[in-house]
């Protein structure tokens, strides 16, 4: 068991960061003990987007570059892999294409104009909010990026549950699809918004259970995104998991601008 959980820290940083960690093993056991492990790699995706916003306010920048600078560090942690998948599976559904069609046209290389429009929207709202809770304290915008990522994380551990399939027998999508026992995505969803909720008392007043709801309503929207999803494409993809991750990230953000 613990070999199993040494290399399921590896699946999980070495697929959804960029980070040096060599994937040793790439069977479904590594799988699953990979994705339930997503959120702590987004733990520390989260927390490294929080010190470039701290540090530039430290010397004296406005909340914008801060707030610029720490959506672009989970962009560079991931090579930009979540948001090209967000970008894909915009295109996919915008197409209207059946199913095959639709995958088709997210392997491209191109970025189509749905795509296009969805990233700029959703880059433009992970900025606007962190630059307002920057203007709130360098502490508020620190945890929204901690929350954020980690939720974001937590999606895709809720997306490779059992009983949800893969749109293709290769990739990314097919490798994870259908490990995580609902149980055991159940647990590690409770501890995470648990997590949040303690991250958001940290902030004082209502943080707590405005934290947590965050959490939850994000992870409503990526479940809603995903029921779409494998309505449209017959099951999940590597671009689909990127897109959930993404719109988790920013649906907890905007939930936490709010209120």
């Amino acid at each position: 068991m613990t070999s199993l959980n040494s290399h399921g820290l590896r699946f999980a940083f070495g697929t959804l960061t960029v980070l040096p960690v060599r994937v040793t093993r790439w069977d479904r056991g590594t799988a699953r003990a990979g994705m339930l492990c997503a959120p702590l790699a987004g733990l520390v995706v989260g927390l490294l987007a929080a010190v470039p916003g701290g540090l530039l306010l430290l010397l004296g920048s406005g909340p914008p570059l801060a707030a610029a600078a720490s959506v672009a560090v989970p962009a560079v942690l991931t090579r930009g892999l979540h948001l090209d998948g967000l970008a894909d599976t915009a295109d996919g559904l915008g197409s209207g294409r059946p199913a095959d069609d639709a995958l088709r046209i997210m392997k491209r290389s191109d970025i189509g104009p749905f795509g296009v429009i969805t990233l700029l929207f959703v880059l433009l709202a992970q900025v606007a909010v962190l630059d307002q809770l920057y203007g709130q304290g360098w502490a508020r915008g620190a945890v929204a990026a901690v929350v954020a990522a980690v939720t974001a994380r937590l999606a895709l551990t809720l997306a490779s549950r059992q009983g949800v399939p893969a749109a293709r027998p290769e990739g990314l999508g097919a490798a994870v699809a259908g490990t995580v026992t609902l149980r055991d995505a159940v647990a590690v969803g409770a501890v995470v918004v648990v997590a949040c909720a303690g991250a958001g008392a940290l902030l004082g007043g209502y943080g707590a259970p405005h934290h947590a709801l965050a959490a939850l309503v994000a992870l409503g929207v990526a479940q809603l995104l995903l029921r779409h999803c494998v309505r449209r494409f017959g099951g999940v993809t590597g671009d689909v998991f990127g897109a959930l991750a993404e719109t988790a990230a920013t649906a907890a953000l905007v939930m936490l601008a709010l209120g």
